[in-house]
Order: C-alpha cells, then structure tokens, then sequence
C-alpha cells in the first residue's frame, strides 16, 4: 500500500498535507513542479494541490482525496 501526496512549492495548502502523510509510514511524496511528479500526477489525473492517492500494491486506486487533506482518520479508515 502507497499513499501518493501531490504538492507543489507554492501551494499554500501543502504544507499541511506533508504533516497529515508524514504520520504515514506508506506515503510518498510527488512534487508536480518537475517532471517525474508532473507524471505521476497525470498518471491519476490529479490537477490539483495538494492531493493524495491510495493504492495497493499492484497499483490499483482505493481512495483518493483532490484539492483538500483529509484527516489522518479518514486516511487510516481505508488503510486498514
């Protein structure tokens, strides 16, 4: 399981989406301003920051939150 986090540096609500993945032990974080995280980002059509994307590990999507961070609650509920 993977918790993607799509920022950006000028995003004024990323910072608070790094602390919510941060306390994920499964997140990893995608910055859209470079190339790899631009990809990432258009890979599950995210067009927004910041965003997270829930997967497993044959990368099929569980859950994902768009233009908002969710609590840490409702990460965890479809994590378990």
């Amino acid at each position: 399981m993977l918790l993607k986090v799509f920022v950006k540096e000028d995003c004024p609500n990323c910072p608070a989406a790094k602390e919510v993945a941060n306390q994920f032990g499964f997140s990893r974080l995608f910055n859209m301003d470079d190339a790899e995280g631009l990809a990432e980002a258009a890979f599950h059509s995210v067009l927004c920051t910041p965003s997270m994307v829930l997967v497993d590990d044959t990368e099929n999507v569980i859950h994902s939150w768009r233009c908002h961070v969710p609590r840490p609650t409702e990460i965890a509920n479809y994590a378990a």
